[in-house]
């Protein structure tokens, strides 16, 4: 290996630890799972609304009086705001989750189950919050089992046959 090839390594090598710590950091954690969050909500918000407009007896009450490019518009500024509110809520909860459960694995200095347990418990007591206490301990408890199910579903060993 020439020195020059020796250089432009240990530089890649630089950059590489640089990206793995920003990778590892709850900040960037938390911003990728609000960005993918949003994504999956818009994604879902547009497949479920390409049936709200199966009732053509609904289309043309709702829409009198306007020529198709005039409905085509409306319908795809509809399915705009659709896509951007449910993108939001489901970004929303991605960050809050994967921002928690950041902390709490930088605080135990484990990765385990107790992790997206307890961060599901948070999250889903913050999420309730402004429906008053009982609200808020069911939605920590519905969260931590919905995380508990879905962590142990991705932890699971894979059979021989995978």
């Amino acid at each position: 290996m020439t020195e020059e090839d020796r250089s432009q390594l240990l530089e890649a090598k630089k950059y590489q630890g640089w990206m793995a710590m920003g990778m590892e950091s709850c900040a960037a954690k938390t911003v990728i799972a609000g960005v993918g969050g949003l994504g999956i909500g818009a994604f879902f918000s547009l497949m479920s609304s390409s049936f709200a407009y199966e009732d053509p007896l609904l289309r043309q009450s709702t829409q009198a009086g306007l020529n198709n490019t005039q409905k085509a518009r409306e319908i795809f500024k509809e399915m705009g705001r659709g896509m951007w509110k449910s993108g939001k809520g489901f970004g929303k909860v991605g960050a809050l989750f994967a921002g928690i459960e950041c902390v709490i694995e930088g605080y135990r200095a484990k990765n385990d189950m107790v992790n997206p347990i307890a961060a599901g418990f948070v999250a889903g007591g913050v999420l309730a919050r402004n429906s008053g206490p009982k609200a808020a301990l069911g939605g920590g408890l519905a969260f931590a089992a919905f995380s508990a199910a879905i962590d142990l579903f991705l932890r699971r060993e894979p059979s021989d046959d995978d």
